[in-house]
């Protein structure tokens, strides 16, 4: 049971993976959380390494799709200004909107990769979709209350995941 929680790469900042890296393993697709993982959760215009990283993944042809439990409404107003498609009410940890997003560009699991700053809702969810897994460390230190128990929760496994799996490092980018 541990292993679902185990990410497939851990790098700090999503910035730093680059369209080539993604290509070079494969992945036609990302899908990305949206608080704390694409954008602070107090601040939905995003910041400049986002765009920049935006641009760089639709210059390659690599689509990027927020995945998010939030109500449609909240991640419309969200991603208003990154002008992003989305799966709002993705109910994860479970794999609905990561194959729901999957099979409407017609990709295979090999193809997409999960990208988010949460192991028991983000990281669990790849694993139940059968997809690859990117986490990264929150952009800020603080989160919605919806979020604490996650973060309470998080701690217990991550000793745990430290303690079967010794090799478990933050990376800086996929090929660290």
């Amino acid at each position: 049971m541990l292993e679902e929680f185990k990410p497939t790469w851990m790098v700090k900042s999503i910035y730093s993976v680059s369209p080539e890296q993604l290509k070079a393993h494969g992945i036609r697709a990302v899908f990305s959380d949206l608080d704390n993982t694409l954008i602070a959760w107090n601040n939905p215009e995003g910041t400049p390494e986002l765009h920049q990283w935006m641009a760089e993944l639709e210059d390659a042809g690599i689509p990027l799709i927020v995945i998010s439990n939030n109500s449609k409404e909240r991640v419309a107003k969200a991603v208003e200004t990154l002008k992003l498609p989305f799966m709002s009410r993705s109910l994860k940890p479970l794999s609905f909107g990561i194959t729901r997003a999957r099979k409407k560009l017609g990709l295979s699991k090999d193809e997409v990769v999960m990208v988010g700053d949460q192991l028991m809702t983000d990281m669990l969810a790849a694993h139940q979709a059968g997809v690859r897994s990117i986490l990264v460390k929150p952009i800020i230190k603080t989160d919605k209350w919806t979020t604490k128990m996650n973060r309470f929760l998080e701690k217990y496994v991550w000793r745990s995941l430290h303690r079967h799996y010794p090799d478990l490092k933050w990376q800086e980018d996929l090929n660290d």
